[in-house]
This record gives structure tokens, sequence and C-alpha cells, in this order.
């Protein structure tokens, strides 16, 4: 007799639980999406030869979409940037003007680090 059955997972698992399609095939975005929802704005030099950046994480948001809402604060801020592992990188140390666009946008974002 087998009375083994799952009590408690924090995976999803092999199969979407919205369309319990495989996460491969799966269309729906509740898979897609990253983010916790808690916006954090802050700066980082490390790594970078003391040029500080700008890294904005928890955006519940598909990557296309960080991608978009990276390309927009880019041309705000006038410098480069990327969008990698869910976090968009701006080069630059302007985080409240990132912080008060974000929240234009109906994020609730705060400065994050020092």
């Amino acid at each position: 007799m087998n009375d083994s059955r799952l009590v408690y997972s924090d995976e999803i698992g092999p199969n979407c639980p919205v369309c319990s399609k495989s996460l491969k095939n799966c269309c729906c975005q509740t898979t897609k999406t990253v983010g916790n929802g808690q916006v954090r704005v802050e700066r980082q030099t490390k790594g970078r030869k003391g040029k500080g950046v700008s890294l904005i994480s928890g955006l519940p948001l598909p990557e296309k979409e960080l991608k978009e809402l990276a390309k927009e604060l880019k041309q705000k801020c006038g410098c480069g940037g990327t969008v990698k592992n869910s976090i968009i990188e701006i080069q630059t140390d302007q985080r409240d003007l990132l912080i008060t666009e974000l929240q234009k946008k109906g994020y609730q974002a705060k400065k994050a680090g020092g």
C-alpha cells in the first residue's frame, strides 16, 4: 500500500496550476512573472569598477513588459541599461527620479540600501 502523498510544497511542479499544461507549453501569464510586488530601487557599484547603477527589482511583470518599462526609464534618465534575471539595471544614480516614475505607473516603489 502506497501512503506517500505530497503534504506541502512551495514549488509549482511540472505543470501550470492554472491551465494544467506543462510549463514549457503554458500560455497563461501566471508562470511568466517573477517579481513579488515589493518594488525596490537600490544603488550598486559592486563589480562595476566604482560606477554606480540603479537596480529595480520585484516588478511583477513578464520579461517583455520589463524590457518595455526599462526602455521608458532609460529614456527618462537619458542613459543606458538592461534587464537581467528579471531585474532592471539603469546606468545612473537618479533613484529619486526612478521612484517617482514607477509611482506614476502605480507601483509602490521605495529606496533600498544606503
